[in-house]
């Protein structure tokens, strides 16, 4: 299997089981997605003041889209993964949650922001996957409409062999979520191991694999200004890894 089929494997690894406690643990070991969209919303609005409508590519179950919802007038999100869609569109009645794909959506509609947050992008097999993307987010947007990108860690700066372990538990249940990473040429494999245990039904485990590439910090640029974009670097966002900000010429 190649990298790319590895990729592709990916795509549905957010299943139901992890639909159901996604949010809950990254919100209890500290992911502070308000104060993320917050930053996301005050950039965006130095390169398109006044901006009230506002789509999250890849918004999972809605942790980012729920506070981008107070703070711009019209808000809609995509995502590729079904049941990761349900649990957003559960949790935000009233928001539109399209089923797409980063690669290739056609929404007949247009915006002034367009996010990918929570380094989804990294997904993009390839930095033609990633050119691919972009476009996609300018042919949203209005002319001077800005694309917010929090990017996966670049080639240059990702922690080869990291581990990271947390337990959680609200309303009666407990998550234990341990992860490693690891270098693999021009890709970084993350290998997450989930236990879910709760009263009356036990506990049960699973692992979720990631596939992400590792573009440098140029490829990212490079990959913007080919999708007509002028692009900035803000290497001090809320996530760690910065924020791409492109505005559509």
């Amino acid at each position: 299997m190649t990298v790319a089929d590895e990729q592709r494997a990916g795509e549905t690894m957010y299943g139901a089981d992890l639909a159901r406690v996604y949010d809950l643990v990254h919100r209890e070991r500290g992911k502070d997605y308000r104060a993320e969209t917050e930053a996301v919303a005050a950039a965006a609005r130095r390169g398109r003041p006044g901006a009230g409508r506002l789509l999250d590519v890849a918004c999972g179950t809605g942790g980012h889209l729920r506070h981008f919802a107070d703070l711009f007038a019209h808000v809609e999100g995509v995502e590729l993964s079904e049941p990761m869609a349900e649990e957003a569109r559960a949790a935000l009645p009233g928001v539109t949650v399209h089923t797409g794909d980063m690669r290739d959506f056609r929404l007949g509609t247009t915006f002034d922001v367009v996010t990918c947050m929570f380094g989804s992008v990294g997904y993009m097999t390839s930095v033609a996957e990633l050119g691919q993307a972009l476009e996609m987010f300018a042919r949203h947007l209005e002319p001077g409409g800005v694309a917010v990108v929090d990017p996966w860690w670049f080639y240059e700066t990702f922690a080869d062999g990291h581990v990271s372990a947390d337990i959680v538990t609200v309303d009666g249940v407990t998550v234990s979520r341990v992860s490693h990473s690891a270098r693999r040429g021009r890709t970084s494999h993350m290998d997450v191991h989930f236990v879910v245990a709760e009263p009356g039904a036990g506990a049960q485990h699973f692992v979720d694999t990631h596939i992400i590439s590792l573009f440098s910090r140029s490829e990212y640029e490079q990959a913007f200004r080919e999708a007509g974009f002028t692009v900035e670097y803000l290497p001090e966002a809320p996530s760690g890894r910065g924020l791409f900000v492109g505005v559509r010429a």
